[in-house]
């Protein structure tokens, strides 16, 4: 009860410093539920001065829900470049064509039926359902859970899906009729003033005086987070293979790891010079220049990439790769960001 009641008078300060607080940002400006949801998706595992970028583009190629559920594929991804978890990118489309033939092309309103659609979880489903209909539903992240934990002093791991449960279920019971800006305003909150990283900047906090983590010095031991990830570590060395100013790539697997995105040619170990000359060989290539390029660390969510590239000059083409001029593979082929800094050395 106690922990229900100090959400309770979370509400209005919340509301209050929200609306003379908020940034301006371009989903903010009309509360179209299409926009909100194509940001609240852009700004998973994103930041949002990155994201503005993306976001403008994005919409400017695709502007409406019929646009996106019928747009091709590799031109989806190319849009997406940069941001990473492509599958994110395939959900958006997958729901923008179950939104149009199940709703008419019209967003659904409730959040019930927001979480059923092809990558959107119970946080998009909350943020999309209050920030643009004002429905009473929480939208819990991870910058939530910091402010509400450390207002009301909790040690349970943030990280545990039963306790996002628990908080997401007492927001609920508590949700205010201005459940848009409460929301966007308690994920405001943990971005700037209740940081994820750093000291909490709690004097400028309009919740400073119920905050029990702040008055009882606990802001560096909550939010408790335990979990730890291990990431399987995988060496690649990447070929940047040039023939009479074309460059070499090839299509991934349409199954698993950045599927269906285009890569520089690559295998998975860290290979001497001799080695180089091997495989080159296995390819059927004679490279009469090699030169290395750089090393680059990649980290996906489970997995780590140690890479050295490597640019080459070979004798002739081989039909086993895609050979394609240096600005196509600027406009036209996803690459993703884990051979980025290698196409920079093109």
């Amino acid at each position: 009860m106690i922990e229900i009641e100090l959400m309770k008078k979370m509400r209005q300060p919340i509301i209050d410093w929200y609306q003379k607080n908020k940034r301006e940002l371009p989903w903010r400006k009309e509360k179209n539920p299409y926009h909100i949801w194509i940001s609240e998706i852009m700004l998973q595992q994103t930041r949002i001065e990155a994201v503005k970028q993306y976001y403008e583009r994005f919409l400017k190629e695709i502007p409406t829900i019929q646009d996106l559920a019928e747009i091709d594929e590799e031109k989806l991804l190319k849009l997406w470049e940069g941001l990473g978890y492509y599958n994110r990118a395939r959900n958006l489309k997958k729901a923008a064509q179950v939104i149009q033939e199940k709703y008419k092309g019209k967003m659904p309103k409730h959040d019930k039926e927001l979480v059923e659609l092809p990558g959107i979880g119970e946080y998009t489903a909350g943020a999309i359902s209050s920030i643009a209909y004002d429905e009473p539903v929480p939208a819990v992240d991870g910058n939530v859970l910091r402010v509400v934990s450390r207002v009301v002093g909790s040690k349970k791991d943030v990280l545990e899906t039963k306790t996002k449960k628990e908080f997401t279920q007492k927001l609920r019971e508590i949700m205010p009729n201005q459940a848009g800006d409460f929301n966007e305003g308690l994920m405001e909150l943990g971005e700037l003033i209740c940081i994820p990283n750093g000291e909490p900047l709690c004097e400028k906090c309009p919740l400073q005086e119920i905050c029990i983590a702040k008055n009882e010095n606990l802001t560096d031991v909550i939010p408790v987070r335990n979990q730890k990830i291990k990431r399987r570590k995988e060496e690649k060395t990447v070929f940047l293979l040039e023939f009479e100013g074309k460059i070499a790539i090839q299509k991934r697997e349409k199954t698993g790891l950045l599927a269906n995105m285009y890569e520089f040619p690559n295998v998975d170990k860290r290979l001497k010079k001799d080695e180089i000359e091997t495989v080159l060989q296995s390819w059927g290539l004679i490279g009469n220049q090699i030169e290395k390029i750089g090393t680059h660390h990649h980290v996906f969510s489970h997995i780590e990439w140690d890479m050295v590239g490597y640019k080459i000059q070979v004798n002739s083409i081989n039909s086993a790769f895609i050979w394609v001029e240096k600005h196509e593979i600027l406009e036209k082929y996803p690459i993703p960001g884990a051979f980025v800094p290698f196409r920079d050395k093109m």
